[in-house]
């Protein structure tokens, strides 16, 4: 085993946030998976948070993309460039190649890891390692993943949802679909589209979310209503209307739906001794989803199981990767 030191990291690389953690010094960089660069050479221009804010702003010959998608690369070249200016960022200007754990989906393929250790290594990282992110967002959430007891956990991300039961140090059932945050702010673009013939951006959906979104159609109905700008379909000019909690909830009750559906599949699959532990510890939900309000509450109701929300959900991954190298023998030898 390599000796421990800050140069050991951590990569939550998410589709729509990447996440870095340093071991010693904890979560170090939190920016969106986000990279702008020129159409005709291909240069890149941003990353990150400035990459972010072009989004939909863009001249002609500059293209704000994620490389990333349903939590897997879908451009290797600028993922590779992500990924090093990230780590670059991370580590400042110590010298010395990293070793870099990075999360992924439960049920990729073998073609789709090997492509993340390739450009984690091409990135910069001396050696590269992969862990599921369901098994990541457990040890994040101080969940007992190495003891004899069963837990559940859902990992709402932004391209996937991973849910998993975890035992002894492995996954015992998991399930991952691609219905996460992502697909959520899609849902709320066609039902403005749809109900009020506006066309909103990704930006503006992700805030009504974030705003007046509830998993819970009742809870929906008591959130006062928030004014969004686009573009009017019909006179193609710009416009204002309101849009309640109401709305909200109908255009996500179906991406809802699917992620209870996979919850409710993984505890099928599950032996009946590690599913009486998960109904004693309950169901931990980590991850930006599981900030959506009321989730919680509809997902306790629909499978009969306590749940409960992570401490900072959106870092469990992150920080469970980044303690994952601490045994690095045992992640090896997977």
């Amino acid at each position: 085993m390599f000796g421990l030191g800050e140069k050991n990291i951590g990569i939550d690389l998410g589709t729509a946030n990447t996440i870095v953690y340093v071991d010693g010094k904890g979560i170090v960089l939190r920016e969106p998976s986000v990279v702008a660069k020129g159409t005709k050479d291909g240069e890149i221009i941003a990353v990150g948070e400035e990459a972010r804010a072009m989004i939909g702003r863009t001249p002609g010959s500059i293209q704000a993309v994620r490389p990333m998608k349903d939590g897997v690369i879908a451009d290797y070249d600028t993922t590779v460039a992500m990924m090093k200016y990230f780590i670059e960022k991370a580590l400042g200007h110590t010298s010395g190649k990293p070793y870099v754990m990075v999360c992924v989906p439960t049920g990729i393929t073998a073609v789709e890891k090997r492509a993340v250790i390739d450009a984690t290594r091409v990135a910069g990282a001396r050696d590269a390692y992969v862990i599921e992110e369901p098994f990541a967002a457990a040890i994040g959430a101080g969940l007992p993943v190495m003891d004899p007891t069963g837990s559940m956990v859902v990992d709402i991300g932004g391209g996937t949802t991973d849910v998993a039961t975890i035992s002894l140090g492995g996954i015992v059932s998991s399930r991952s679909v691609r219905m996460a945050g992502d697909k959520l702010n899609d849902s709320i673009i066609g039902y403005v589209r749809q109900k009020y013939n506006l066309l909103i951006g990704e930006r503006t959906a992700e805030q009504l979310k974030w705003d007046i979104g509830s998993a819970s159609a009742e809870a929906a109905k008591e959130l006062s209503p928030v004014a969004i700008r686009g573009r009017d379909l019909v006179s193609g000019l710009p416009t204002t209307v309101e849009v309640t909690g109401s709305d909200v909830n109908s255009a996500i009750a179906e991406s809802v739906e699917e992620i209870i559906e996979t919850v409710k599949e993984t505890l099928e699959e599950t032996s009946p001794e590690i599913a009486a532990d998960v109904i004693d510890h309950g169901i931990v939900l980590t991850g930006g989803g599981a900030l959506l309000k009321n989730l919680s509450e509809v997902i306790a109701e629909e499978t009969q199981v306590p749940v409960t929300i992570a401490n900072d959900p959106l870092d469990c991954v992150a920080v469970g990767t980044g303690e994952s190298l601490k045994n690095i023998n045992v992640i090896k030898k997977k």
